[in-house]
């Protein structure tokens, strides 16, 4: 992993009317918020169209990695998210049972990447987005679902039709309206469903007050820490939330929800009988739950088109385009750096010309294309590792896991990184330089598309580079 200095924090550009673009992003999520951010900061004006009664999050936990905290910090956030993050010592991999498998130094990781690993209450990172989109002069309109997009002007703008017959009209429109997209449906001009992936999540928070009382269970507020558990057909995830109020709990399952449902109240006692039989602190820990939510997992696996029209005046970002599994904790990063490069795209354009806005989408396009496709990928991956049953895949699973800490600990103590007969990359734990750290956590968004923007100038032709 290489070193990388600490993010510049980007000024706002200042623009005459001649260059600055009215932008409509459809969705008020953190990819769209993200947008929203990043198209300000390039100097252009921007509004958000959302279909919700009222802006909010749902949801508990998020973990963001250095790739993330990188961008985030180039926003101009450092000081208002820090106040609101826990800051992991490590992760630890554990077996279903509680036996330590490997872990990783987050701090020590830290200093490598630049930026920090932060833990979040969803709710509060995608205040901190929301606020900061204002303050750069977003406008925000709620009750606006929007059901078509149409080109208009021999191709120069697009028309964003809304549910209630209202059309609003802008140079460019982004589709950042997640998972279930209606964006990406007009934009393929046929319905698209994302792919189940056979998997739901329970999320819950526990307020941590209870878990204090208890010798077995205080150890994880005191000592900030993310814990996986891996066993058969499922696993467990867990850290710290508000400096140690709230503790988030995820279980990932098979999908017993009926077709149709995305998102339903769980039964407590269904969800505990499912992990009954686990380390004896998991059960503990659900004892103190009182009421669940369970989610569908999906992905959607890429476009096979481009990810914007021939016009250059749609496009679209995040989970419309490339939603994943959480298993490797970057579907929400991802969106992230599609927002920030997407931003940094726009930064260098210097009229509303056709030309100029097709080829900062042709780079955006380069840029974040591939990454997404792998990151997508590899979180398929982590879903087949974590869940294996107990046997020979399981045992060789637990020794690359081991084999794999060996060489970090070999890595601080000598300065050399030896794998020994293991490929880099096969790290179960995905995060660590064996796995895909090198190229996910060290991710810089304005290094690529300075690399990009050259690239597709002299080529001229916008097909998408491999790279990751």
């Amino acid at each position: 992993m290489r070193y990388a200095p600490p993010p510049l924090v980007l000024p706002k550009i200042h623009r005459d009317d001649d260059s600055k673009l009215s932008i409509l992003i459809v969705g008020a999520g953190l990819g769209g918020l993200g947008a929203a951010i990043a198209l300000l900061l390039a100097g252009h004006a921007v509004r958000i169209l959302e279909s919700a009664s009222q802006i909010s999050e749902v949801g508990a936990g998020i973990q963001v990695l250095p790739n993330s905290s990188r961008v985030l910090i180039s926003w101009g956030l450092e000081e208002r998210l820090a106040r609101l993050a826990t800051r992991p010592k490590r992760v630890n991999m554990l077996g279903w049972k509680g036996n330590a498998l490997s872990s990783m130094d987050f701090h020590d990781y830290e200093e490598e990447c630049g930026t920090p690993f932060w833990d979040f209450h969803r709710a509060n990172l995608h205040a901190c987005l929301l606020e900061r989109a204002r303050e750069l002069g977003a406008s925000v309109e709620v009750n606006s679902r929007v059901v078509d997009v149409r080109v208009v002007k021999e191709g120069e703008r697009a028309t964003v039709v809304l549910a209630d017959g209202r059309e609003e009209e802008a140079d460019l429109v982004v589709g950042a309206d997640g998972i279930f997209s209606k964006c990406r449906d007009v934009f393929l001009g046929r319905e698209d469903p994302p792919v189940l992936t056979g998997d739901l999540a329970y999320r819950l928070l526990l307020n941590t007050r209870e878990m204090m009382k208890d010798p077995e269970l205080k150890g994880f507020v005191e000592d900030p820490q993310v814990n996986y558990w891996l066993g058969p057909l499922a696993h467990a995830v867990n850290y710290v939330l508000r400096g140690g109020e709230l503790f988030n709990m995820v279980l990932l399952v098979p999908d017993d929800m009926p077709a149709g449902a995305t998102t339903l109240e769980g039964n407590v006692e269904e969800m505990r009988a499912l992990y009954k039989d686990w380390d004896p602190r998991i059960p503990k820990l659900l004892a103190l739950c009182e009421s669940v939510y369970k989610w569908r997992l999906c992905i959607r696996p890429g476009l096979d088109t481009s990810w914007s029209n021939p016009s250059g005046t749609f496009t679209l970002l995040g989970d419309s385009v490339h939603a994943t599994l959480p298993y490797l904790a970057s579907g929400a990063g991802m969106s992230l750096e599609d927002a920030a490069v997407l931003g940094l795209c726009f930064s260098r354009v210097k009229s509303k010309s056709l030309a100029e806005k097709k080829h900062a989408l042709r780079v955006y396009e380069k840029c974040r294309r591939s990454r997404t496709e792998a990151v997508v990928q590899r979180g398929n991956m982590q879903q087949y590792l974590y869940h294996l049953h107990d046997g020979k895949e399981q045992e060789e699973r637990d020794a690359t896991l081991r084999a794999f800490g060996d060489a970090e600990e070999s890595k601080k103590s000598s300065g050399v990184w030896d794998s020994g007969k293991y490929e880099t990359g096969s790290d179960p734990l995905a995060w660590r330089r064996g796995g895909v750290g090198t190229w996910l956590l060290t991710y810089d968004c304005a290094e690529d598309v300075e690399q990009n923007w050259h690239l597709e100038e002299s080529s001229g032709d916008g097909a998408t580079r491999a790279h990751l």
